[in-house]
C-alpha cells in the first residue's frame, strides 16, 4: 500500500484496479511501521515538491526523531554488546531522542563528564539490506509505468537512498564523519559534539553532551532574545562553506539535528548523513546563483543542464519563460511565503510534461535547501530563499571560485597558473594538429543519445519480432496462416511508419 500510494500520488491518479492512495497521516503512520529503510526513503521523497502535494509533505516531514524505542530486551542485548565493561557512573535508559536508526540517552561517565549515547537499533543492518532489495524490486515491477524523466528521478532516489542509508547504518563511519567535519570546519563558528572514540563501536556512539533549545522549539528561543536574522545569516554562510567551497556537507540539518544555546550559538547533531558534492556539480550550483542574481535565464537553463535538473534536449525558450515566470514571484516584497509557494506551485504544475529531473548528487542539495528555508519561515516573516538567501550566498560567490582574501593574492595566483595555462594550450593545438582532439561527451548528453537510440531501435525490433512469429507461425502449422498473414502485414506497417 506504501508503493501503491507513492505511485497513484506521484501519477496524479485517484486509483489503481479500485485501489485507493492511503491518506496523508494514514501513510505517515504504515511508513512507521515499516522500519527504518522506508522511513529514510520517505524523508528523501519529501524533498519532492513536484511528486507529492503539500499535505502529505507536511506529514511526511515529521519522520525524524520521533519514532518508537527499542524494547527493554533489545536495548539490553544491544547495550551489553557495546560496553562490556562498566563505562558509566549513571545511563538513563529511556532515550531522550528515537530515530530510524538508533536512539540516544544520556549517561555520565566516572569524571562527571555529561555524555550522549547513540545506540544502534537491534539488528537494523540485516533489516535494511533487505529492505533495499523489496525496494528495488518493486521499482523494477512499477518501473514501466512512469514517464522517461520521473522513471529516472525514482531509480536516482533509491539509489541515494540505498547508499546512504548503508553508511548510516554504521556508528564507526558516523564517529569518522564527525571527527573529520570537526576538524574541516573548526573555526566556522558552530560548535559540533566531542567524540569519546574509545567508548565508541559499530553499535554505540559516544560524544560530549550539547546543551540548547532545538531550531523548533519557538517559544522558548523567543523567550531569550535570540536574533534569528543572525543566526539564519550565519547557518546560510555554513552551508555555502560547505557546498560550494569544500564540497563536504552535513545532509540532514533538520529541526532535531539543531540545537540553538542561550549565547546564540548554534550546535550541529547527528553526522551519519554527510555528503561529497563532486567538483563539476559545484561549478554547476556556483554558476546557478550567479545566474539567479543576475536574472540570466540562458546561463542558469545551461547550468542546469549541466547539474542535471533539467534534461539535455529541454526547450530553451520554454523554460526561459518557466524561469522568467518563478523569479517574478520569489522577488516580489509584496507577496507572503504563503502566496509566493502557491503560486510557484501554480507555474510547476503547468511545466510537468516538461524534462525536469533529479540526478543522485542534487537529491541532498535540494533537501537541504529547502530544510535552511523552512527553518527561515518558522522565525522571519515572508522569508524565501530567492529573496532572504541568495544575497548571502552571492557574497560568497568569489571564495568558491577560488578567490583570495585580497586582489594582489588572486593575482599572484593567476600568474602562477599562466605557464600551466600555456602548456594546455599548446597541448590542445598540437592535438588538433595531428587529429587526435577528443570532445568529452557529458552524461545528460549520453542520456539524451542513449534514449533517442533506443526510441528509433525499439520499433524496429518489435516490427521484425512480428515478421519473424508470423514466418513460424505457418511452419508450424499452415492452418494458422490468416494469423500469420495479419502479423506479417502488421509488423511491415509499424517498419513502414514507426
Amino acid at each position: 500500500m506504501f508503493l501503491l500510494t507513492i505511485y497513484l500520488v506521484i501519477k496524479r491518479k485517484e486509483s489503481f484496479l479500485g485501489l485507493k492512495p492511503l491518506k496523508p497521516q494514514k501513510l505517515k503512520d504504515t511508513i512507521t511501521t515499516l522500519g527504518a529503510s522506508f522511513i529514510k526513503l520517505a524523508q528523501v521523497l519529501a524533498t519532492r515538491a513536484d511528486f507529492f502535494s503539500q499535505e502529505y509533505l507536511d506529514e511526511l516531514k515529521e519522520l525524524h526523531d520521533k519514532l518508537p524505542p527499542m524494547n527493554n530486551s533489545e536495548f539490553e542485548e544491544v547495550f551489553n554488546k557495546a560496553f562490556e565493561n562498566n563505562s558509566f557512573k549513571t545511563f538513563d535508559k529511556t532515550p531522550i531522542a528515537c530515530a530510524s536508526i538508533g536512539q540516544v540517552h544520556k549517561a555520565v561517565l566516572f569524571d562527571d563528564t555529561k555524555v550522549a549515547v547513540k545506540l544502534r537499533r537491534k539488528g537494523i543492518k540485516k533489516r535494511v539490506i533487505a529492505d533495499i532489495k523489496i525496494i528495488n524490486i518493486f521499482n523494477f515491477l512499477f518501473n514501466p509505468l512512469f514517464s522517461f524523466y520521473t522513471k529516472n528521478s525514482i531509480e536516482a532516489v533509491i539509489k541515494e537512498f540505498s547508499s546512504m542509508i548503508l553508511q548510516e547504518v554504521s556508528l564507526n563511519q558516523e564517529l569518522q564523519n564527525l571527527i573529520k567535519f570537526s576538524q574541516m570546519y573548526k573555526d566556522s563558528g558552530i560548535k559540533f559534539p566531542k567524540p569519546f572514540i574509545d567508548l565508541s563501536c559499530d553499535d554505540a556512539l559516544v560524544m560530549s553532551f550539547e546543551e540548547g533549545f532545538r531550531f523548533d522549539d519557538k517559544e522558548n528561543i523567543l523567550k531569550e532574545k535570540i536574533d534569528f536574522n543572525k543566526i539564519i545569516g550565519t547557518l546560510v554562510n555554513f552551508y555555502t562553506t560547505q557546498m560550494l567551497i569544500n564540497g563536504y556537507f552535513h545532509a540532514d540539518p533538520h529541526p532535531g539535528n539543531l540545537l540553538i544555546s542561550k549565547d546564540s550559538q548554534i550546535i550541529l547533531l547527528d553526522f551519519g548523513m554527510v555528503k561529497s558534492v563532486p567538483n563539476s556539480s559545484r561549478i554547476a550550483i556556483i554558476e546557478l546563483i550567479k545566474a539567479a542574481n543576475e536574472r540570466d535565464y540562458e546561463l542558469y537553463i545551461s547550468a542546469s543542464k549541466r547539474l542535471g535538473t533539467i534534461a539535455y534536449e529541454a526547450p530553451i525558450s520554454e523554460l526561459a519563460e518557466f524561469t522568467s515566470k518563478m523569479f517574478d514571484i520569489f522577488s516580489n516584497d509584496n507577496l507572503s511565503s504563503e502566496s509566493m509557494q502557491k503560486l510557484a506551485f501554480e507555474v510547476l504544475e503547468s511545466t510537468r510534461k516538461m524534462p525536469f529531473k533529479l540526478p543522485s548528487d542534487a537529491i541532498y542539495i535540494l533537501r537541504v535547501s529547502a530544510i535552511i528555508e523552512g527553518l527561515g519561515t518558522t522565525y522571519i516573516e515572508n522569508f524565501n530563499g530567492i529573496k532572504d538567501i541568495l544575497p548571502i550566498l552571492q557574497e560568497n560567490l568569489p571564495k568558491a571560485l577560488g578567490a583570495k582574501d585580497s586582489i594582489i593574492e588572486t593575482l599572484v595566483d593567476e600568474i602562477k597558473d599562466i605557464p600551466f595555462t600555456l602548456k594546455n594550450l599548446k597541448s590542445v593545438i598540437k592535438q588538433a594538429s595531428n587529429g587526435e582532439l577528443k570532445i568529452e561527451i557529458s552524461n545528460n548528453q549520453l542520456e539524451f543519445i542513449s534514449k533517442e537510440i533506443k526510441s528509433f531501435i525499439k520499433p524496429i525490433i518489435l516490427s521484425f519480432g512480428l515478421i519473424f512469429t508470423s514466418i513460424f507461425m505457418i511452419l508450424y502449422d499452415k492452418e494458422l496462416k490468416q494469423m500469420a498473414l495479419t502479423l506479417f502485414i502488421i509488423g511491415i506497417i509499424r517498419l513502414l511508419y514507426r
